[in-house]
Order: C-alpha cells, then structure tokens, then sequence
C-alpha cells in the first residue's frame, strides 16, 4: 500500500468507562497500522464531557495499555486542556458567517429523527443560552474507507446542520477531533466502524478550515447475540492484565490476522512485537460488524 513518508496515528479514548474488548481491537489495529510502517503512535484523552467521566477511568484507562504492552510516542494530551483553542475557533465560525446560535430543544427537535430542521438558521440569536451548529453545504461528501471501501454522504439531506459547541458549553465531538487531528500531525485515522459516518462532517471541518485530510480506516465492530455492540455500558468487562496475551490473540484474529501456537505463552510485548512484523490491514474483514460467538 502506498504510505505516507511520516505517519502519525493515534488512539483516542473516552474515559466514560474502562477499556474494554472493543476498544482494545481498535488501539491494536491503530497501534499496529503506525508501527509496523515505523510511524509514531500518540494517546489523545478524549475528555470533553465531565458529567459522563467515570472516577478513575483516566488513569484505568492507562494502566490497561501498559498492561497489554502498548508504548506511546510523546506525552498524553487531553482535550480538556485545549477548550480555548476550540472556542476561539468558534467564535471565527460565527463570525464569518458558517456557525451560529441554535436554541431548539430536544423535544423541538424529537420529530425529526436527528437531521436538523433549520428553524435557528436565519433567526440570528443570541450565544446566551443555546447551541452553536455549523452550516452544512447542499452537497454529496464521499471518501475512500482502506477497510469498508468508499462511502459518501449528503450532509444537507441526512445531517443537517450539526452542533459544534452544545447548549450547556460543552464542545462537541466533531469539532475537538478534527482540530486535534490537525494540530498533531496525524496522517492516518484508525478506528471503530461506528464513526465511518462521523467522516464526512469531519471532512468538511476539514475544508472549511483549511486542514488537511487524513486517511481512514474504520474497523468491524464486535457485536453480541442480541446485536449490541460491545461497550462500557454493556456487559463489556474491563480488560485484565491478566487477560492480556489470549485478548491481544484474539484481537488480532478478530483483525484477521493469522496467530502462531507459539505465542500463547508469551508475554504482552511480545505478541505486539511479532504483530508488528506480521501486520496486513488487507487481512481485516471488510464489514461493519462482526459477531462475539465467531471470535474464539
């Protein structure tokens, strides 16, 4: 495959729950794509919403990587400590015209199963008390995915104008990852297929602020009987160093990556080592989803 002369990937967890078997196939599958082309690997702390973080998940979120044997290039940066760069962004959308002051409340809104309707579009109200959205162009955005192939999206039909800063201060997701991507240097988003419809809105922010695209990957989710995915809010145990070889096994078959008997007893590092070696993201099943029961 054809890679970029400096690769920048990175793992960017929500300390909203411990890590779990999901997340773990994602920072295996965005560590290894780094390191295997000798590319850096950053940890980005996505904690933007402090009525949502779990006591303690910061630092069990840590202690389960290094437990599993993943080393990060340089030091941690956690969104929380970049609000004034976000806001200040902001404030330069609004004035220019591309975001302004939304006060629709959630009930308002309820009928329009989550694509914005325009009812604050040309109302010109007042920052006090509402949502900042972005105004979204009436055209088609489509992207190469290396795993699920090209996906597009109309941004005007199926989103909407989407909130950039929500009503209660808080910053949005979208906006903090494509500012924080850009400011890191990052060529290369790995992460789980649940975001594959984020892209597009970030491939926007990207253009309307001048920044560059990176290039994605999204990777099957694992899914129960039931069809839940696999999360820290549903009977998703938290990973156990214990646990960390036959985990970071199956991890790696879940990615379709082909594992030797030979690595069963080794040690954590270890099997990131020969991983690394070994490492084919044109092995990773070309799904969305892929079921719990068929990861053994």
């Amino acid at each position: 495959m054809s890679v970029p002369s400096s690769y920048i990937g990175r793992f960017a967890p929500t300390p909203s729950g411990y890590l779990h078997f999901g997340s773990l196939i994602a920072a295996l599958a965005s560590y290894l794509d780094a390191r295997a082309v000798g590319g850096r690997w950053l940890l980005r702390m996505e904690n933007l919403d402090p009525p949502r973080e779990m006591p303690g998940a910061q630092t069990s979120i840590l202690q389960a990587l290094e437990a599993y044997g993943f080393q990060w290039d340089g030091q941690m940066v956690r969104q929380s400590e970049r609000l004034d760069v976000y806001n200040e962004v902001i404030d330069h959308l609004r004035q220019d015209g591309h975001a302004y002051a939304c006060t629709c409340s959630r009930k308002q809104l309820q009928a329009f199963a989550g694509l914005y309707p325009g009812f604050c579009r040309e109302a010109a109200r007042d920052t006090t008390d509402a949502a900042i959205r972005l105004r979204v162009p009436d055209r088609n955005y489509s992207f190469s995915d290396r795993v699920q192939g090209q996906y597009s999206q109309d941004l005007a039909r199926e989103v909407g104008d989407f909130v950039i800063r929500r009503r209660d201060g808080l910053i949005a997701y979208q906006l903090a990852v494509v500012l924080d991507d850009a400011w890191q240097g990052v060529t290369d988003v790995v992460r789980g297929a649940d975001l594959l419809d984020s892209t597009p809105r970030q491939l926007f922010l990207q253009d309307l602020l001048g920044l560059p695209h990176p290039r994605y990957l999204h990777v099957p989710l694992i899914i129960q009987p039931d069809g839940h995915k696999l999360g820290k809010r549903y009977r998703s145990p938290p990973l156990q160093p214990a646990e960390a070889t036959p985990l970071l096994l199956r991890a790696l078959r879940a990615l379709g990556q082909s594992t030797p008997g030979e690595l069963n007893d080794a040690l954590p590092a270890e099997v990131l080592t020969w991983a690394t070696g070994h490492w084919n993201a044109e092995r990773i099943p070309r799904c969305r989803t892929l079921a719990e029961s068929q990861l053994r």
